[in-house]
């Protein structure tokens, strides 16, 4: 990766193509759509797909990330669809908001390990009391899979590392699994994951 990463993800996502696709992810589609909508924060949004496709459910969708390209990604496929989402080019530790937040979806963030926890907890405080963190994410056994991911274990999640870096949350679902990823050119095939739905307490 390169030393600066809002150049490695503008690089990645400087090109025509969605990467990820368009398509939102799929656990956290299954886990929005039991919600009533709300206001939705997207931390690390990327191109944009799971902040659309929560707006053409009715949600008030804020998303963050370090790459501009992202976002200018996210804003054509926003308007392609005819909706708003308010989007920010910060850091995790940058961004500001005096909302707090009914739900929040973390899919495939991936910290540097150095500010890992701290972003963690920072983001849990957008989040509102009785409010839901939607998450799925890399394992550290994904090592041995060519599907997507970083290639350092410590950027990498263990169950562990999940119920110590998210203090706070009540977790009715919390589990390692292999599944078939199918999202764009860089996440497709079997891919070690931990998936959790966690409320504040």
């Amino acid at each position: 990766m390169k030393n600066n990463p809002a150049e490695f993800w503008d690089d990645r996502f400087g090109n025509e193509a969605f990467i990820y696709g368009t398509e939102p992810n799929t656990f956290f589609k299954e886990q929005l759509d039991h919600l009533q909508a709300g206001f939705l924060l997207l931390p690390a949004e990327g191109e944009g797909r799971n902040a659309v496709y929560a707006a053409k459910q009715g949600w008030t969708v804020s998303a963050f990330d370090i790459s501009e390209k992202g976002k200018d990604k996210a804003m054509l496929l926003s308007e392609q669809n005819h909706v708003s989402i308010d989007y920010k080019v910060e850091g995790v530790l940058e961004y500001h908001s005096s909302t707090q937040f009914d739900v929040i979806g973390l899919s495939y963030v991936h910290f540097p390990t150095d500010i890992r926890k701290q972003a963690h907890q920072r983001i849990l405080g957008f989040l509102k009391k009785g409010g839901i963190l939607i998450f799925e994410g890399f394992a550290k056994s994904q090592l041995k899979h060519n599907s997507g991911g970083p290639k350092n274990e410590n950027m990498l999640f263990s169950l562990e590392e999940i119920k110590e870096e998210f203090t706070g949350l009540e977790f009715s679902i919390l589990e390692e699994q292999t599944i078939a990823l199918s999202e764009g050119e860089f996440h497709k095939g079997a891919a070690d994951v931990i998936r959790f739905v966690g409320k504040k307490s």
